[in-house]
């Protein structure tokens, strides 16, 4: 009896090994962040093309929680850009919690996934040195992606940044939530705002 136990017990300590070190779990950096503001940082989909004034998803999430949030986006930006504007929009601002969209128009300009993800690397390392949490709006886009998708898990894993999979989940494909090809209209926005909301709110003191 306890010879068929051994098999039965080698299995279950292999399973809750497997769930204790599962690849899934990673260590969130600066959970409990420094500094003074909430900053968005990124391309058109944080500026807020094709919303209407004031639908924006930082102004959304503003709304949600009560404070005020720094729109610091700027559309068509690649990685390479917003890495070059990171000190004037970001370092020097006090950053406490950065929300990044960045990536979608180096995949659409074709920009290799190395290169891109070798400035987003660069990026959220520079905003952790200062103590800010960082959450990364991924992208995950079928058939034409690049592998952009499992690069945004990748680089979360190795910073220890927060990662929303996709950010256009529920969004993009949904006429009632887009307002180009490209573009989120408010009621798409306003399905974002919820995502980072989500993603933030455990770290939110």
């Amino acid at each position: 009896m306890k010879k068929a136990l051994i098999p039965i017990l080698l299995c279950m300590g292999l399973f809750l090994g497997w769930r204790i070190f599962s690849p899934d779990a990673y260590e969130i950096r600066n959970t409990t962040p420094s500094g003074e503001n909430i900053i968005c940082f990124g391309d058109s989909l944080t500026y807020g093309t094709g919303a209407s004034e004031g639908m924006d998803y930082p102004a959304r999430l503003s709304e949600m929680l009560g404070s005020d949030v720094i729109n610091a986006g700027v559309p068509g930006d690649t990685t390479d850009m917003a890495l070059r504007r990171l000190e004037a929009d970001v370092l020097s601002r006090s950053p406490r919690i950065v929300l990044i969209t960045l990536g979608g128009n180096d995949l659409r300009n074709g920009i290799s996934k190395k290169q891109a993800f070798r400035n987003l690397g660069h990026i959220v390392a520079a905003i952790q040195e200062q103590g800010a949490l960082v959450v990364i709006g991924g992208i995950s886009i079928p058939f034409w992606g690049r592998g952009f998708g499992d690069a945004y898990e990748t680089l979360a894993r190795e910073t220890g940044a927060v990662l929303i999979p996709n950010i256009f989940e529920g969004i993009m494909g949904n006429s009632g939530r887009m307002s180009d090809s490209i573009h989120p209209n408010d009621a798409g926005y306003a399905l974002m705002a919820e995502n980072f909301h989500a993603a933030l709110s455990p770290y939110i003191r």
